[in-house]
């Protein structure tokens, strides 16, 4: 059975979401604080919670504030319906509606879809499933072995209850006994409809558990307070995942209180912690050499104030790098969110419960890296599941699957006026061009990354310093290869950051990728150096990947410029800017003692200024890159050699594509 829609209408920031479409396995909610994610999680878990006492829509505290005392007038009045808080569509699978069809015949289900609605109160709903009773009753009394004129009589029964008293009477054959008990159980629900829905449908519907930062072991409890407070049926939150992560134990509370074999209670829970270890560390890539240990012993008078008397139980990670223990409470937020989710998640698991997951805000704490081992996290271990969770954070929403995500906003709060009803409050749209661009913030922050992932950057980055080299490079590189010489492997990904001073920055942030080769090509000028050999001195990539121009030239400074002859790239720049030079300038009119051209140029116009415009050192490439075909009879053999000579070193830092 899986939940293919819901509608949530006046809760609380919500007069009508509209239609919201779940997806079969994950759906994600997208939206800025405050825009009615959690009220909508809320919601749809109040429908048909795994706590059977959070059933519970609650008028006073639940409905729009501004208008509930209206609401409550009008219905008292009859002067409208009630409101449908949640309405659900769900979709029934061939093994759900096999059973229903065994019983009442093929075809009796005309819809595999129904509809759930939820209304105020506690546990108030009603359902909407489309069946054909004249087919179910023709399954159930055909081929009874009854007379000719009770076959009649059942055909025309007016009823359900009518078919049982018709066959009261009758001797009772196995068909006849099955036949009058059915139709019995069918009258007493007051419908086929009823009797299918309560008996094949709803008790098999998904549980839908919610889980936010509020359900998270504290790592320490006093066991007999917890046991006060479970008589007492008022558990705090924090309680449930403890009570979880005992069960996974395979232990009963009152066992950790009374147990008489110590070895035994620590075997189990050394079990247990074992068992999360490895689940944990398989997914938590933060640190893998972490060890979850639980400990129950008699409380000590220097313990915390409510830990003091009888028995307790503690939670403790030991670090096998460090050798140290530390409380699990002492641990970052983001930990204790993803070990308390996965005790919880792996104790539904050993009870094979069937839960809808509503994950509120999951891995908020959590680190970019580490938000993104928990998206791997849904995918691997929650596919047997319905997860929809809600997120403003961009590291959780996955590129690779945009149509999972729904936007959510509130117009209302942006707005400075009192908005109509049918555009206040908060709603879910399908069409992100309705999105305010605070809505759109996250799948912009993570559509950027995955470009930045797959357009710039591959499994062998080469690092430039802008796009004129870019051009410059792309131009030579054709060429040679169309004369059947060297050019520069298609399997660089070229990578123009934007100056020397980002290619450190830059660098950095590749280099600790996994299965990514790095490597540099770079101007060189003195004042750089040292710039330069921090790349391979402080470890982000191999001395060998840091190339520079100038030892192409086997000269002091170089930027890819100086690769061509001056007098080439001198008519590079003639031609680009012929129409803002007072004249062409000749390679005589150069200062032949200052060794790169671009500082010779730059020299030149300060003592010629151009007529209009300043000097652009990216338009000579670009004139290069559009006009190569007709200025390569113009490249002299030496700059041939020297590019050839570049991208034959280049390419033998490749390593093998993957």
């Amino acid at each position: 059975m899986k939940l293919k829609q819901f509608r949530v209408r006046e809760f609380r920031s919500i007069w009508d979401s509209g239609p919201i479409d779940v997806d079969d396995t994950v759906t994600c909610l997208v939206g800025k604080n405050e825009s009615g994610k959690t009220a909508l999680l809320h919601a749809l878990y109040r429908t048909n919670p795994i706590l059977p006492d959070d059933a519970n829509f609650d008028l006073t505290f639940d409905y729009p504030k501004q208008e509930v005392e209206d609401y409550r007038i009008q219905v008292e009045k009859n002067s409208r319906r009630p409101a449908n808080v949640v309405d659900c569509t769900y979709q029934l699978d061939e093994n759900e509606l096999a059973p229903i069809e065994t019983s009442f015949g093929t075809g009796v289900i005309e819809s595999d879809c129904f509809h759930h609605r939820t209304f105020y109160g506690k546990q108030t709903s009603d359902f909407t499933l489309h069946v054909n009773t004249l087919e179910a009753r023709r399954h159930l009394t055909s081929g009874l072995a009854v007379s000719a004129e009770t076959q009649e009589r059942l055909e025309t029964a007016e009823d359900w209850k009518d078919i049982s008293k018709i066959l009261h009477d009758i001797e009772e054959t196995e068909p006849i006994k099955l036949c009058k008990s059915l139709a019995k159980s069918i009258a007493d629900s007051g419908s086929l409809e009823n009797y299918i829905f309560t008996t094949f449908i709803w008790p098999y519907a998904p549980k839908f558990l919610y889980f936010d930062e509020y359900y998270q072991l504290t790592g320490q409890e006093n066991l007999n307070a917890l046991v006060r407070r479970i008589e007492a049926n008022d558990l705090k939150e924090s309680d449930r995942p403890l009570l979880v992560l005992i069960n996974l134990a395979r232990l009963d509370y009152r066992e950790l209180l009374n147990s008489d074999n110590t070895t035994k209670l620590k075997n189990q829970l050394e079990g247990a912690g074992n068992h999360l270890t490895s689940r944990i560390v398989k997914y938590w890539s933060q640190n893998r050499h972490i060890h979850m240990r639980f400990d129950v012993r008699d409380a000590k008078p220097q313990d915390p104030p409510e830990m003091r008397d009888g028995t307790t139980i503690w939670g403790e990670i030991y670090d096998s790098v460090h050798w140290a223990h530390t409380p699990l409470k002492s641990r970052s937020r983001g930990f204790i969110w993803f070990f308390s989710f996965l005790a919880w998640y792996e104790d539904v698991k050993r009870r094979g419960e069937n839960v809808f997951l509503l994950l509120d805000e999951p891995g908020l704490s959590l680190h970019g890296r580490a938000q993104a081992d928990l998206l791997k996290y849904f995918e691997d271990e929650l596919a047997p599941h319905q997860l929809i969770y809600s997120t403003h954070s961009p590291f959780m929403v996955d590129p690779r699957h945009f149509g999972r995500v729904r936007i959510v906003q509130d117009s209302g709060i942006d707005s400075k006026e009192q908005l109509p009803r049918e555009q206040d409050g908060t709603k879910v749209l399908a069409n992100v061009f309705d999105a305010t661009e605070d809505s759109l913030f996250p799948l912009q922050g993570a559509l950027g990354y995955e470009i930045h992932q797959t357009l710039f950057v591959g499994p062998n980055i080469l690092v430039i310093e802008g796009p004129s080299d870019m051009l410059y490079i792309r131009a030579m590189s054709d060429q040679l290869e169309r004369e059947g010489r060297t050019g520069l492997s298609n399997h660089w990904t070229l990578t123009p950051v934007g100056g020397i001073g980002k290619v450190l920055t830059f660098v950095a942030l590749l280099a600790p990728q996994r299965d990514v080769n790095v490597a540099v090509l770079l101007d060189f000028q003195n004042k750089d150096r040292v710039l330069i050999e921090d790349l391979y001195k402080n470890k982000l990539v191999k001395k060998r990947n840091v190339m520079v121009y100038s030892d192409v030239l086997d000269q002091p400074e170089a930027d890819v410029e100086d690769l061509f002859s001056r007098e080439f790239y001198l008519t590079l720049v003639n031609a680009e800017f012929k129409d803002e030079l007072e004249s062409p300038i000749a390679v005589e009119g150069l200062n032949a003692h200052v060794p790169r051209v671009l500082l010779a140029v730059s020299e030149h116009m300060n003592d010629h200024p151009m007529q209009a415009g300043v000097f652009n050192h990216y338009r000579p490439a670009r004139y290069l890159f559009e006009n190569v075909g007709d200025l390569w009879a113009l490249v002299p053999s030496e700059t041939k050699d020297c590019f050839e000579q570049l991208f034959v070193n280049a390419n033998k830092l490749l390593e093998s594509p993957r």
